[in-house]
């Protein structure tokens, strides 16, 4: 029997994007994800919020506004005051990292788990211990320019920035039909890039065009960590008729063609063409 990881519903192409630096012109590119129904990741520097540092650029988005502002996306750290970590001392890296959790946490109430690297800077060091840190994943600076899954968490590369031929990408990537594989389209870049290159109508355009489809699933980063490492702990039995899912998430697989929303623990599976 062949039995193939799906997205949620049974999909197999996943859209997910990432903005890093919380500035104002987030709530912008906010309003519209949420009108075509994308989801992002938006990465912060909790030490940089101009309502506690007034030291900091007065156009990233205050404290007291990112619950209701990033409600529905992910909020991710970006480490706590965006050093260059490579140049950074370990210890300095690990408070960084956890201070940012620390504040970020206390402001949207649930765990944060993902981290850009700023500056696009880490190390194999950093690498290695950002599981100990709690940090599920973590997106470089690059573009792979292709539609594949991760090779590694902690070294996550884009499909592209947004200015790099972005609706060239989006074109591709809805034509992609071969189910036997998991497509993944990844997005990066920053809001007041499109301030700076006076091209809003890019993204209006990406949105208009990639949003509201049936046959994609809209992610965040976290959403799509998670869900891929859910799908890997499914257990099935010697004859493929029962599955285990140990998570708390349904998970979605394809058996020898017909889909299968396995909830969680323990699921009787039925071949039958009834």
């Amino acid at each position: 029997m062949q039995y193939y990881i799906c997205y949620p519903e049974g999909k197999h192409k996943a859209l997910t994007l990432s903005y890093d630096d919380g500035k104002i012109m987030d709530k912008r590119l906010i309003e519209l994800f949420n009108q075509y129904q994308i989801k992002g990741t938006f990465h912060l520097n909790g030490g940089l919020f101009p309502d506690i540092n007034e030291q900091a650029d007065q156009e990233r988005i205050p404290s007291t506004e990112v619950k209701e502002l990033y409600f529905n996306h992910e909020v991710a750290t970006h480490t706590y005051t965006h050093p260059t970590i490579e140049r950074c001392p370990l210890p300095v890296v690990v408070d960084e990292i956890m201070r940012d959790r620390q504040q970020l946490e206390q402001l949207v109430n649930y765990p944060v788990q993902g981290l850009s690297y700023p500056n696009g800077s880490f190390s194999k060091e950093i690498k290695e211990i950002l599981p100990a840190l709690g940090i599920e994943y973590a997106r470089v600076v690059g573009s792979s320019h292709h539609y594949g899954l991760p090779n590694d968490w902690y070294e996550w590369q884009a499909t592209c920035h947004h200015n790099q031929r972005l609706m060239e990408h989006a074109k591709e990537f809805v034509s992609l039909a071969k189910t036997q594989y998991l497509y993944l389209f990844y997005v990066w870049g920053h809001s007041y890039e499109f301030d700076n290159d006076q091209n809003w109508c890019l993204i209006e355009e990406f949105c208009e065009y990639i949003g509201k489809r049936e046959d994609i699933w809209y992610c965040t980063n976290i959403e799509f960590t998670r869900y891929m490492a859910n799908a890997k702990r499914v257990v099935f039995s010697v004859d493929g008729s029962i599955a285990l899912n140990p998570s708390a998430e349904v998970i979605w697989y394809r058996i020898n063609g017909k889909i299968f929303s396995l909830k969680p623990g323990t699921n009787y599976l039925d071949f039958s063409n009834k």
